[in-house]
């Protein structure tokens, strides 16, 4: 059988994109102090696509930095 597969010495899974500094703990807002995301946030982000991470990182994390 032809095709990579997960056990195959040559599979490597495609990057997902993270704000991820290893940072983790939530802060009174409930948002972490390292990535700014929520814990629901965290949970979900591997069930997220690319195009859904890329607009969080892009569009709602900055706007939840304090000024």
């Amino acid at each position: 059988m032809f095709g990579c597969m997960p056990n195959d010495a040559y599979f490597t899974a495609p990057a997902i994109s993270t704000p991820c500094v290893g940072i983790c703990r939530l802060d009174d807002r409930g948002y972490c102090v390292g990535c700014l995301r929520t814990g629901s946030e965290i949970a979900h982000w591997r069930n997220m696509d690319e195009v859904e991470r890329q607009y969080v990182m892009r569009e709602i994390l900055p706007m939840r930095k304090l000024p």
